[in-house]
């Protein structure tokens, strides 16, 4: 069967990791929802950073040294990033908890809007025209998923901590970019577990609820299949081209749909679908702009021109990945 596998196309391959992913993501999702009657979102994540950080020990035992004595100067931007990944994931899991699946989901794809606004802020990244008409017409997704309108007005509390959320773990993936100029990927995976489990245990400890034996599994298998989550998603942007795999990552809101039906009985409104279609076509865009300048500076290195030299109107940042 591995062998079979290996035969297969890259991009075919790399498609089957992201779809995978997806899978894994939902998993989690449900898990929460389907726990948070009897675990608030900040213990929840308590137990998922728990579950993240028995995944980081292989690194740390691997190679102690290379992966945990890191530069002085970088320890404030590890905890900043481990604070906003915190905040952001507590927030992220009390939206699926209060939402139903899809509405949740869809809001959570607001991510990459959020990443652009935030490089332009603060890594002085250029937004061109087009990246700015998709980033509006993302938020106008989100308006229409919250409809503030007419008698029944849907916003609330969990909406606002879905794009909060979005905000926070938007942050993480803009400071990754200035952390891997010192720091490689398993230096950044190892310390923000650790941290990342400092910082959950205060937030836990204000409403701790200890396990029972049945629940003891379900909450360590969050850490375990967020952790999975992201190695699946970044091995399958590793063997095939991102161009054609990022759509696939939108495979999480049908599945999403699908698990809502099956475990809650929920399903989306008109509004929702409508709303979720417009944020997934503006990050798209994003994503697909994003695509063609880093391949745009790579021919630009090719041919000995200065790595500067970017088509204006195109946005670099950093790739995003699933939380």
């Amino acid at each position: 069967m591995k062998a079979g596998f290996a035969r297969l196309s890259p991009n075919l391959q790399g498609a089957i990791w992201v779809l995978l992913s997806g899978v894994t993501f939902v998993t989690m999702t449900t898990l929460v929802k389907h726990l948070s009657g009897d675990y608030p979102s900040h213990v929840q994540n308590f137990y998922r950073q728990t579950g993240s950080l028995i995944v980081a020990v292989p690194f740390m035992l691997r190679s102690p040294r290379s992966v945990l004595f890191v530069p002085r100067s970088t320890i404030p931007a590890l905890f900043l990033r481990a604070l906003l990944a915190t905040i952001g994931m507590i927030l992220l899991l009390y939206t699926y908890e209060a939402l139903p699946m899809a509405e949740a989901n869809a809001l959570s794809f607001t991510r990459p809007l959020w990443v652009v606004l935030l490089a332009a802020l603060f890594l002085r990244e250029m937004i061109g025209p087009g990246q700015i008409v998709a980033v509006a017409l993302g938020f106008v997704g989100v308006v229409i998923i919250m409809r503030p309108w007419g008698a029944e007005l849907a916003i609330g509390w969990p909406h606002l901590a879905a794009l909060a959320s979005a905000l926070c773990l938007a942050g993480t993936i803009t400071g990754v970019k200035s952390l891997t100029r010192n720091l490689s990927a398993s230096s950044i995976l190892v310390w923000s577990s650790i941290i990342g489990e400092i910082l959950a245990l205060p937030f836990a400890l204000a409403d701790w609820r200890w396990p029972s034996p049945g629940d003891v599994i379900p909450l360590f298998l969050i850490g375990l299949l967020s952790a999975a989550n992201q190695l699946l998603f970044i091995k399958g942007m590793a063997v095939g081209e991102a161009a054609i795999l990022a759509p696939i990552d939108y495979a999480r809101l049908v599945l999403s749909v699908i698990a809502g039906l099956i475990v809650f009985g929920e399903w989306p409104d008109t509004f929702t679908w409508l709303g979720a279609g417009v944020i997934v076509i503006s990050t798209l865009y994003i994503t697909v702009r994003e695509i063609r300048s880093k391949r745009a500076r790579t021919l630009a290195l090719d041919v000995g021109q200065p790595e500067s030299v970017t088509p204006p109107g195109l946005v670099r940042k950093e790739t995003d990945t699933p939380a």
